[in-house]
């Protein structure tokens, strides 16, 4: 798990909004030798990102770019043969490389003020659901968004609202 706040705008707590999308990946039976990468951006990187990858203006509040590639493993930094100075390659010891959620903390604040929710919550969700999205899940259609929203409230209850003990 890789993650960097990478904006100064809106204060983030990166530390337990990636222990939580680690959460998410176990919970689903991702195995230990796994990356994904967790950004905070600011609003001119999200917007960029927006309109660049998914050819809409202006910033969102999160992006998901899952890793779709069945990729070899080879020889580092290209998929050639493993060299002459290193053994067969264990698959079980190469990375499975995820993909990269991408938060905009400012937008998220923003929805958090409209929807009348504490910001932290509404982090925790976006978080969560880009995760979801990484690991294949959407919300094309009304079974996928309802099979997808059911499974966020259940993570959420589960690693973020967790009553006091």
């Amino acid at each position: 798990m890789f993650v960097a706040d990478e904006q100064s705008d809106v204060a983030v707590d990166s530390k337990q909004l990636g222990r939580l999308a680690a959460a998410v990946l176990v919970d689903h039976g991702v195995r230990a030798h796994s990356e994904l990468a967790l950004y905070f951006v600011d609003a001119v990187v999200m917007a960029d990102l927006n309109e660049r990858y998914m050819g809409e203006t202006g910033a969102t509040d999160v992006l998901a770019f899952p890793i779709d590639e069945d990729t070899e493993p080879g020889r580092s930094p290209d998929a050639g043969t493993p060299g002459p100075d290193r053994g067969p390659v264990d698959a079980s010891e190469i990375p499975l490389l995820l993909g990269d959620v991408f938060v905009c903390p400012v937008v998220a604040q923003r929805n958090a003020v409209e929807r009348s929710v504490p910001v932290d919550d509404e982090f925790a969700l976006l978080v969560v659901h880009g995760v979801l999205h990484v690991l294949g899940m959407d919300h094309g259609d009304a079974d996928e968004a309802a099979a997808m929203q059911a499974r966020e409230r259940d993570l959420l209850a589960r690693f973020h609202h967790r009553s006091p003990t």
